[in-house]
């Protein structure tokens, strides 16, 4: 069998290049598949071309190309025209192309279609079509062209037969209809036709989800043995009295799953998920309670520093009051601050532990650690939960683990992420919430939305304006924080009191920034999507989300979310053109009925973001996955579990184990 190294082409800095990306051997990059394709087989008239779609356009171009230029930054501009009509095409900073394209030369051209500030359809940066057919477009690796790494995977492909044996038992294959893997991946890799294609990634697909669910059921199956509480019957009880309102009847029925994994013997391993404003941070700290009382200290791991404090302040007034001494643990603490808390930490007199991933670096231990909990589990991996249970004593039980998710992901598709984890559903919201109210505002309305945000502040009710990136780009038509905020400190709301936050700002900066924004000083507050989480301001009326369309469901309804906390009537404006997906967020305020119509709409790889960060959870899953197929596997991991199948099944182990066991520690919905 032929090592990387030998493959033509491929030196040793490209050789590098694919080792720091995980592709080590012949194997890894034949399944290293395309994050999509490029249909350059047949053109679309342009009289059809409709934004938001990729297309292949031919034509004449009826100007010769003009360049210009703009803040050391240059666009070349041309109008395409076929038969049926013309399209404005730019591409930014390519200056050679004005030499390079002339108007009596027939182009053409793949790209997608979208709207300029104006409003106007057109064609950005789009590709110069040299090669006919449905082609291949892998993520970019700095060093390797497109053209290279398709060169590559195609002499990998002569090795196949060694590399890459068959996973699946023949009969599962029969029974599912699904093709041989080397012809899958063959196609996938170089697809001879839309059918073949789809046959592939079916398969591909199917495969991918199918080893991670086994291999998620092997993990769960090997859960250790654990800490095991003395809970009391009327725990639960107890700790819902002491709540200043009363709790939901999914409140109690999880609670009492939560209660009943800690007086098992078997470490608990559970998530609980629920809708925005479902209460799913009173049954953690429940649960904190529970643990309390049996003896047992428990911490609380937050993605964010505003999420963690905002956690503390709530646990200091829900749990104090009982007799729990609450501490926080954050990253940038002086160096007192930290010694103190971490001496706190290790002597049990902070019985709750709140924090972000401090918790789970050097130095930190624990007097008894009986509970692990964290919040928002789709921006933590299995490894950084396993991480902070292996903060408990050497020897000792394992400690019980609860994880807390408020993006509504479809039950079939959390059976398939979280195969370890029993799953909790709190499917009931308190009583006296008022739905936020949705519309989809176009471009020539927004004098309306600032006249109606500056009616807003007069009485005392402030407003978030949300946009999808930070700076401003040529390369992405879309607002930015920094730009929408400049613009509107000198016009339209220069009247009303602004701020400005995002991601990568400073910390102190952010914290200062929420809390102005939290304690009224602010009236309106423009961001990124840093306040997906953990902001809490109830007087907060309106969400303006810019460049809707460019969000998923979910992360929308999340957004969403951070307005409509107080009894005040509130509002989400969606600004973009309407939309199947936009409208569908209008008609309804249920997370799970919205998560599963994203779901419907994009697949399980978009609707999980795995192509806007990174790596695909699942291999093939962006492409070829959808929601019948996640039934399907399901369905075929009860078949081969049951009696008669045991020769399958020990073959399907296997080959997950051989596909995730390097893996398996790091996957996480990022």
């Amino acid at each position: 069998m032929m090592a990387l190294s030998e493959l033509k082409g491929l030196g040793k800095a490209r050789l590098d290049t694919l080792n720091k990306a995980g592709i080590r051997t012949m194997a890894d990059l034949l399944l290293t598949l395309p994050v999509r394709y490029q249909d350059t087989s047949v053109d679309t008239p342009i009289e059809k071309i409709v934004p938001g779609s990729e297309v292949c356009v031919s034509g004449f171009p009826k100007n010769d190309p003009r360049l210009s230029r703009f803040h050391g930054m240059t666009s070349v501009t041309l109008r395409l025209c076929d038969e049926t009509g013309g399209v404005p095409v730019v591409w930014y900073n390519q200056p050679w192309l004005q030499t390079q394209i002339h108007k009596e030369d027939r182009l053409t051209l793949y790209g997608r279609v979208d709207r300029d500030k104006q409003g106007r359809v057109r064609m950005a940066s789009p590709l110069i079509v040299k090669e006919r057919g449905i082609l291949p477009v892998y993520r970019a690796l700095s060093g390797i062209p497109p053209k290279t790494m398709r060169e590559l995977i195609r002499q990998a492909l002569s090795q196949i037969e060694d590399c890459c044996p068959e996973t699946l038992p023949d009969i599962l294959r029969l029974k599912y209809h699904l093709c041989e893997r080397n012809f899958a991946l063959r196609q996938a890799h170089f697809p001879e036709t839309k059918e073949n294609l789809a046959i592939a990634l079916r398969r591909i697909s199917f495969e991918g989800m199918l080893l991670y669910q086994a291999a998620a059921a092997a993990v769960r199956g090997e859960r250790a043995k654990g800490i095991q509480m003395v809970v009391a019957e009327d725990g639960e009880e107890a700790y819902f009295r002491a709540l200043p309102f009363p709790p939901t009847n999914a409140q109690r029925r999880v609670l009492a799953e939560i209660a009943n994994d800690l007086r098992s013997p078997m470490a608990m391993g559970r998530m609980v998920q629920g809708d925005v404003g479902c209460g799913k941070t009173a049954l953690a700290f429940g649960a904190m309670f529970l643990s309390a009382r049996a003896g047992y200290q428990s911490t609380l791991m937050a993605p964010t520093e505003i999420l963690a404090r905002q956690h503390y302040e709530s646990a200091q007034s829900m749990l104090s009051p009982l007799g729990i001494r609450c501490g926080l643990l954050i990253g940038g603490m002086k160096a007192k601050e930290r010694r103190e808390a971490l001496e706190s930490i290790a002597s049990g007199a902070w019985r709750v532990v709140i924090g972000t991933h401090a918790l789970i670096s050097e130095g930190v231990n624990y007097e008894n650690l009986g509970l692990v909990i964290t919040d928002e589990q789709h921006r933590f991996g299995v490894r950084q939960r396993r991480l902070l249970s292996r903060k408990a004593k050497e020897n000792e039980p394992a400690p019980n683990e609860l994880v807390m998710s408020a993006t509504p992901i479809p039950r079939s598709l959390a059976l398939v992420l979280y195969g370890d984890l029993d799953l909790s559903v709190v499917d009931e919201l308190p009583p006296g919430r008022t739905p936020v109210k949705t519309r989809i505002v176009p471009e020539d309305k927004r004098d309306g939305l600032y006249n109606f945000i500056r009616s807003e502040a007069n009485q005392g009710r402030q407003t978030y304006i949300v946009c999808p990136l930070v700076e401003e780009s040529e390369a992405i038509d879309a607002k930015s924080a920094q730009e929408t905020y400049a613009e509107l400190c000198t016009g339209p709301l220069s009247d009303l009191r602004l701020g400005l936050t995002y991601g990568d700002q400073e910390p102190e900066e952010k914290a200062d920034t929420i809390h102005r924004f939290s304690s009224g000083e602010i009236d309106v507050l423009v961001s990124t999507t840093v306040i997906e989480v953990g902001v809490n301001v109830p007087s907060a009326t309106v969400m303006v989300i810019e460049n809707a369309d460019r969000f998923g469901l979910s992360q929308l309804h999340q957004l969403r979310g951070r307005v409509g906390r107080g009894a005040r009537e509130s509002w989400c404006f969606l600004m973009a053109a309407p939309n199947e997906r936009l409208k569908s967020l209008c008609e309804t305020s249920d997370g799970f009925k919205i998560a599963q119509k994203d779901l419907e709409l994009r697949g399980p790889g978009d609707f999980l973001g795995t192509r806007q960060h990174g790596d695909t959870l699942l291999p093939g899953m962006a492409l070829g996955a959808d929601v019948q197929l996640l039934e399907e596997t399901s369905n075929c991991l009860k078949w081969l579990r049951s009696p008669g199948y045991e020769e399958e099944w020990e073959q399907v182990k296997q080959s997950a184990h051989a596909a995730f066991a390097r893996v398996m520690d790091e996957v996480a919905m990022n």
